[in-house]
């Protein structure tokens, strides 16, 4: 395993520590909506609202952050972002309600820029062939920093006050952007080749249909991300419904971080040279089989089970998912490609609990068949798709057209 990790560059690994502090002191997006109905006073709907512009602030900065690296360098956009978020985040307990109202979903938008930045930087700073492993890497310390963040937070929030939480975050999110200008270098990998034409290269539109496997594994994710997404909010709705309290569903999340942080990084290095399409998809159907699970009934046995196999699937395809779209973007859209992707893969922080939520409340017993009828779906369209691919790679040159056909789908 340590052969394997020694690819990955040692600006990776200093950004990966930055990455995990960070992460620790995330835990505003945790406690916003307790923090808006008890201290703030405003009631479910506002605070709703409120959280609500939030998510679509957050999805609006990763389908914009590698656009901005492209053209400035996607280090600066990631340390602007960094110092801009954390300010806001700082000072956001202090504002009254109609800037607050501005205010949060801004800091989201720049966690959102930030995220995109992010994946860029290590996508132009990794070579292919070592990107899965330093993404892996990079999701291992985020996650290991989500698991310590919010018992820390709720540490924060009761024995201080949730106002220190926006504090803790905003300066954790200015220290991160202090640590990327000191252990990232300003230059190498702080911007993306420039296109042959001169720099301005091919539209974007023209790049993603030279892609075609590219927008098949783009709604494949969109679909995923929002049966994922369900046990972050029908799921726990479900739980209880079947006289589950809130201690067994932390347990069950923790199953989540503990199963990610123990394989993620063995996963991709065991995994580095199967063919990418092939892993995805097997992960989207993991996790559509992890609800499926759910089909037997609301016992601990089940809920576990669901609970592993959704977390192997996000294992298998988020990290393959994001070296695999770096590695077939061309040099000038890196980061518009890692924008791409990271926007869609966010999707369902808007799109799975209103559309969970219909349903569950409309039809409860058909949540769970359709989440995991979509999941295999969504997978064995992306398993086709690499079955696909690996048979036109193996065609000679001269009935592809191209060798490079294999790659881009």
């Amino acid at each position: 395993m340590l052969r394997g990790l020694k690819d990955v560059p040692r600006p990776v690994w200093l950004l990966a520590g930055g990455v995990f502090v960070n992460a620790v002191v995330s835990f505003t997006f945790v406690f916003v909506f307790v923090y808006l109905t008890g201290p703030r006073g405003l009631g479910t709907a506002q605070a709703g609202l409120i959280v609500g512009l939030g998510g679509a602030g957050l999805i609006a900065g990763n389908f914009t952050g590698g656009w901005f690296g492209d053209r400035h360098g996607h280090r600066r956009a990631l340390l602007t972002a960094s110092a801009l978020g954390g300010a806001v985040l700082v000072t956001l307990p202090a504002l009254p309600l109609p800037l607050l109202c501005a205010a949060l979903p801004a800091a989201q938008y720049a966690a959102g820029v930030i995220r995109a930045a992010n994946s860029a930087l290590v996508a132009v700073t990794v070579p292919e062939g070592a990107r899965r492993q330093a993404f892996a890497v990079i999701r291992a310390v985020s996650n290991g920093g989500f698991t310590v963040g919010p018992p820390l937070g709720a540490l924060v929030a009761t024995g201080l006050s949730y106002d220190w939480l926006f504090v803790a975050d905003g300066i954790g999110t200015l220290f991160f952007a202090v640590w990327t200008a000191r252990v990232v270098p300003a230059r190498g990998a702080a911007r993306t080749a420039a296109a042959p034409d001169g720099g301005r290269g091919r539209g974007i539109r023209h790049e993603l249909r030279a892609r075609p496997a590219l927008l098949v594994l783009l709604g494949a994710i969109l679909v995923i991300d929002v049966v994922y997404r369900q046990q972050y909010s029908t799921f726990p709705a479900f739980l209880a419904d079947h006289g589950m309290d809130t201690r067994v569903y932390g347990l069950l999340i923790a199953v989540n971080g503990g199963v990610i942080l123990l394989l993620e990084i063995p996963a991709a290095l065991a995994l580095r040279a199967r063919p990418p399409l092939h892993i995805i998809g097997t992960g989207l159907v993991l996790v559509g089989s992890g609800y499926a699970a759910l089909l037997l009934g609301a016992a601990t046995s089940t809920t576990v089970a669901m609970m592993v196999l959704v977390s192997l699937g996000e294992i298998l395809y988020k990290t393959t998912a994001t070296a695999y779209v770096a590695d077939v973007a061309p040099a000038h859209a890196v980061g518009r490609f890692q924008s791409l992707y990271a926007g869609v893969s966010v999707s369902g922080v808007v799109l799975s609990a209103p559309l969970g939520g219909l349903l569950y409340g409309a039809a409860p017993g058909l949540l769970w068949p359709l989440c995991a009828l979509l999941g295999v779906a969504a997978g064995g369209t992306v398993l086709a798709l690499g079955a696909r691919t690996v048979r036109r790679a193996a065609r000679p040159a001269h009935e592809t057209g191209s060798p490079a056909a294999a790659v881009v789908g």
